[in-house]
């Protein structure tokens, strides 16, 4: 029995999507010539920061202390000039409303430094899925072309091979704060960055006996 005749083809997708989530890092930081002085400064900024970011439950999805710095400053081999210490906070905002809001406050706290946004889908985001279905509705259409081509038709599926998805990694978008007449009497306006989302897929079907050759 001859072999039944297959079609291998590459099916495609891309889309850009509103971001899901935002993330930035804020650092609060202390410096003095007196270690508990310093300690002490660095424990109370830290707690104002919590304090701050409390006062948004339901904008804020996620947020860790990914390092703590606490070191002396060297001036003449092992002679201490001061110290110095920070605090860094990663933070994961899913209400984009008031997030403009959340950076002017922090940016606005005495020796604090925050980075960010970065816009991101979430882990597992559904617009993966569904760039995945495109995807594999591509090919089978592509397939059915070339079968077309030759006078033949779609039979059965027999393979589909995931080449893998990707989406665009995060990228900050950069901000400068001027706190001339503090964060109350300014507004920031954000734009979230679209993200894109992509995915390709390898399908392999046979068809019916071709009745077009040449």
């Amino acid at each position: 029995m001859a072999e039944q005749p297959m079609v291998v083809v590459r099916g495609e997708a891309v889309r850009e999507v509103p971001p899901e989530q935002a993330v930035f890092t804020v650092t609060v930081s202390a410096r003095d010539k007196d270690r508990e002085t310093t300690l002490a400064r660095l424990t109370e900024r830290s707690a104002g920061l919590r304090q701050t970011l409390d006062g948004y439950p339901d904008a804020i999805e996620r947020r860790e202390t990914g390092g703590v710095f606490v070191r002396p400053e060297l001036k003449r081999g092992e002679r201490v000039s001061a110290y110095a210490g920070s605090v860094t906070t990663t933070v994961t905002v899913t209400d984009f409303a008031v997030l403009g809001e959340m950076l002017l406050r922090l940016a606005n706290r005495d020796q604090t430094t925050v980075a960010g946004p970065w816009w991101q889908l979430r882990p597992g985001s559904t617009a993966g899925a569904e760039v995945r279905r495109a995807a594999i509705a591509d090919a089978l259409s592509r397939a059915a072309e070339y079968a077309d081509a030759v006078g033949a038709q779609v039979d059965r599926l027999v393979e589909i091979a995931d080449e893998g998805t990707g989406g665009a990694a995060p990228r900050m978008r950069a901000m400068a704060f001027g706190m001339a007449g503090g964060a109350e009497a300014m507004e920031l306006e954000l734009d979230p960055q679209p993200q894109t989302v992509q995915a390709s897929v390898v399908v392999r079907v046979a068809v019916t006996e071709p009745t077009k050759l040449g």
